[in-house]
């Protein structure tokens, strides 16, 4: 009779993130092909796994359409060579798709419907733009549902600008260069490099390369710098290209195993999950999502925001991450948070980005045995946030040491 249990993180992988369009190095690569090689790259890295105890492969992506479409989860598992045996489907909840990948997965481990579980997610946005292929029910307008500026991410970003005039475009640029600075000397020190799988890609003359590494990153950013840059989405606005995060190719997977598979296969967990939560906010103010999913999964947990050692925030937005930051009287540049950088550097595959978080959480666990609980967190377009608590298996009660 199947019992409850703890759900881990095993492992993650993912792709080197392109820039989306027709200069960025996945354009002659389908979007499936790069969750295949992420399947293929974590299977060979979790060799003691038999490929047949896999119980599910859940596969996110926004737009499900083309070469993101078919029920990603099953046909990339069937591609990547995992048995006849092992089902698979697709996952859709914008930006928080592999999150949703994650926690769906992980809750069917929890209650013991299953043991091992392959969840991540997709974006080709080079491909399929965000909106491209769809029909919004003309009701959200007609009835004044939802404002029409909702689905302009970057005009919700904005607006969180408007409602808290305290969080300045000087903080949010501030926020963007940390970041891009942040990244760079996270790949100097080689700490990003070890969970990316390399991809080959091929040119618009045909000749073939490898993505090895994230292709957006502007390390040369200077706070000056991005003073100047356009506003794109408001005349005399305060969001611009440095304070956003680029249009990216991408895909991530991660391996989740509950604690008699650890047992059986002597796997090294990486992280424990603790508690999940999604929640809903106006769309047109979608980037403080993670601020009352934050909350309800905090609750859960029985954790205070002070219980968090080190944060994940989806850099969707500067001014996104810095409203949770201001919400819960975090400093914009508190050192627990996005240590390596995050997404306006190596970019939002949007489906793909919260198992990101996730494999830089689970890296940074493993050198801070000091930190106990770790906060996965971002937001989701249509007025939605998810946040995933995780609890560090090497926390050994010290004190940093300095």
């Amino acid at each position: 009779m199947a019992e409850m249990t703890d759900v881990f993180f095993v492992d993650g992988m993912r792709t080197p993130f392109g820039r989306a369009g027709e200069k960025g190095m996945y354009w002659n690569t389908r979007a499936d092909d790069l969750v295949v090689k992420a399947i293929i790259g974590l299977m060979e890295r979790n060799g003691d796994v038999p490929k047949d105890r896999i119980d599910d492969v859940a596969i996110a992506a926004t737009s499900q359409t083309g070469d993101q479409g078919l029920t990603l989860g099953r046909t990339a598992a069937i591609l990547a060579g995992l048995p006849m045996t092992v089902p698979g489907f697709a996952v859709e909840r914008m930006c928080a798709g592999a999150m949703t990948s994650v926690t769906t997965m992980g809750a069917s481990i929890g209650v013991g419907m299953y043991d091992l579980a392959l969840a991540g997610g997709v974006e080709h946005m080079g491909r399929h733009p965000i909106g491209g292929n769809v029909d919004p029910n003309p009701r959200f307008v007609a009835e004044k549902l939802v404002d029409p500026g909702a689905l302009n991410m970057g005009v919700t970003a904005e607006r969180i600008h408007d409602r808290f005039p305290h969080l300045t475009k000087e903080r949010a640029d501030r926020f963007g260069a940390a970041s891009q600075h942040k990244v760079q000397a996270a790949y100097e020190a080689g700490k990003i490099q070890p969970d990316l799988v390399s991809i080959a890609v091929k040119d618009a003359e045909g000749a073939w390369g490898l993505a090895t590494e994230d292709e957006g990153r502007r390390p040369e950013t200077t706070v000056e710098g991005l003073a100047t840059l356009k506003t794109p989405f408001r005349p005399h606005g305060r969001v611009t290209a440095g304070t956003s995060s680029p249009l990216t190719d991408g895909a991530t997977i991660s391996l989740l195993a509950g604690r008699d598979a650890v047992k059986e296969f002597g796997l090294a967990p990486k992280m424990r999950m603790v508690s999940f939560a999604f929640a809903g906010v106006e769309p047109e103010i979608m980037g403080i999502g993670p601020i009352p999913s934050t909350e309800k999964a905090l609750k859960k947990a029985g954790l205070t925001i002070d219980d968090i050692g080190l944060f994940e925030l989806n850099e969707a937005f500067a001014i996104q991450v810095i409203s949770l930051l201001d919400h819960f009287g975090i400093a914009d540049d508190d050192p627990r948070v996005n240590p390596w950088g995050g997404a306006i550097a190596i970019g939002h595959p949007l489906a793909a980005s919260g198992v990101r978080l996730m494999i830089q959480l689970a890296a940074q666990f493993a050198e801070r045995p000091d930190v106990r609980y770790g906060l996965t967190a971002m937001c989701v377009g249509l007025g939605q946030g998810g946040s995933v608590i995780w609890e560090n298996p090497f926390f050994d009660g010290k004190k940093k040491r300095k």
